[in-house]
């Protein structure tokens, strides 16, 4: 056998070796994860900057991206209803920092965590009430963004304490909730109603 069809052979068997090895990529950190009666709830850390979209008539603009995973590990399937409403929530201790929730279009998978902000491009829908619905099968999985829009209402203020640098979605019975600290105790959101 030749130098260059033993070269040849070899790379191949490396680059073989190389992406299986990065389709077996399991290893995200979490910022949080609960395990509530068959429903795991997975929360990402953020990523985000300033926000350089349309904006109308506050200052100093910027977002935070999370994503959430919930895995359906029961026996039977359940629809996942989350919304948010376009509605500005003060921030405490910050009386000119306010924050918006919304959910963007874009999908979001696994494969999209290295990318910045996650991968969203759709940050213009934050003036409207936002809603994602989705039926999870059992041993099934779905993934949502989350977008945070902060701004403030004076433009001398830049350099104020916004926080909300951690976020995760909770469930209590169905009932779903939105936590940011320390803007958002506890913010209804939405439901887990399991079909019959």
């Amino acid at each position: 056998m030749n130098i260059t069809i033993k070269c040849t052979i070899t790379l191949v068997f490396f680059l073989l070796i190389c992406s299986f090895v990065k389709g077996q990529k399991t290893d995200i950190q979490w910022y949080s994860e609960t395990e509530n009666n068959g429903i795991t709830i997975q929360n990402s850390f953020p990523k985000g900057g300033p926000y350089t979209g349309p904006t109308k008539k506050h200052f100093n603009y910027s977002y935070l991206v999370f994503f959430t995973r919930v895995i359906n590990e029961t026996e039977n399937q359940f629809e996942l209803s989350v919304h948010f409403s376009a509605d500005s929530i003060g921030i405490p201790d910050s009386p000119n920092t306010f924050v918006k929730l919304f959910l963007p279009p874009d999908t979001m998978t696994l494969e999209k965590q290295d990318l910045f902000s996650y991968g969203v491009t759709e940050l213009e829908s934050f003036e409207k009430p936002t809603k994602f619905q989705k039926t999870i099968n059992s041993k099934e999985d779905c993934l949502f963004y989350v977008v945070a829009i902060f701004y403030q209402t004076r433009a001398d203020i830049q350099n104020q304490q916004r926080g909300g640098n951690r976020a995760e979605l909770i469930l209590k019975g169905q009932d779903l909730f939105y936590k940011m600290s320390p803007q958002i105790d506890s913010l209804h959101c939405g439901q887990i109603m399991f079909k019959k």
